[in-house]
This record gives C-alpha cells, structure tokens and sequence, in this order.
C-alpha cells in the first residue's frame, strides 16, 4: 500500500522484513497508507538521510524506523526529522536484541525516539495509530473498536481453560 503513504516503515536490512511484517498488517487492518523502504544509516547515509529530510513534506505523519545491532537508524532519522519516530529493536545474533534496543532507547536529550521491545513491530504501528488518532476521530473510533475486540477476545479464551 502507497498511495499517499502518512505512516514510513523503514529498516537497515531486508532481513528485518518478516518481524516488520507485523507492522504491515496493523496498518492494512486501520486501512492506513504506508510505504516501506530499505534504507541503512551506515550503507546508504545520503539516500536516507534524504528520505527523512523530506518526510513531512511528502506527507508522512510517523516514521517506524527498525534496527539491528549498533541500531543507528531510528536516531539518524529522528536526527533529520522532527517527526514521530518509532524505534524497533531487532533480535540479532548477539545479545538477544538487548545491543539494538539500548542503542535505540538512549538517544541524547532533544531527539527522543519512542522504542517498543525487541521485534515490537506491531506495537509500534498501534502506536503510530495512536498517535494519529489524536488528530483524527474516525481513526479514534477504530481503534477504539480494536480495543474491544481484542478484550472480547481475551475473555472467550477462558471458554477453553479446563480445570
């Protein structure tokens, strides 16, 4: 989906794709227009920093933004745009994900970026909706009925404990 995406999920790796598909579905389910590029802030520093420069004006809202390792992508981006950005740390070989979410959850003081657990992909496009809710009611409602469904949900799970 990308006519006129308002929500930009980018990642250092196309390795990072299936733990952002999560992220994908949350915004297919709100009926949001996202785009999704591979852009690393190492490998590719002009293209990206491009990407985030001109963000706003190409009418995105928030900026989910997924790393691994070192992790610098999300605080390059909030560095180059003031933007929401979300954070998505990424399981990596080493350290259980714990070296990209520090990474990503330390940034210096006057570029925040907000981060979800490791391999929070969907929380942090249901955070992107919040924070777009704000300013829309309609999406307000949905997510409100997203809330109720999910409690609904919740409770019919006590239909199958067996004690």
């Amino acid at each position: 989906m990308n006519e006129n995406p308002v929500i930009g999920i980018i990642m250092g790796s196309d390795s990072d794709l299936p733990i952002m598909q999560k992220a994908f579905e949350v915004c297919k389910e709100f009926n949001i227009p996202f785009e999704v590029k591979i852009l690393s802030a190492h490998r590719t520093p002009e293209e990206h920093a491009e990407y985030s420069r001109t963000a706003e004006e190409r009418g995105l809202k928030v900026i989910i933004a997924a790393a691994g390792g070192a992790a610098h992508l999300p605080g390059v981006t909030a560095a180059n745009t003031t933007l929401p950005v979300i954070g998505v740390p990424i399981k990596g070989k080493s350290f259980e994900g714990m070296d990209s979410l520090l990474s990503i959850v330390q940034m210096p003081s006057g570029i925040p970026v907000a981060t979800v657990a490791v391999d929070g992909a969907k929380n942090a496009a249901l955070l992107a909706v919040e924070i777009m809710a704000i300013a829309d009611n309609d999406l307000k409602d949905k997510l409100k009925e997203y809330r109720v469904k999910m409690a609904a949900a919740s409770m019919k799970k006590n239909e199958n404990v067996k004690y």
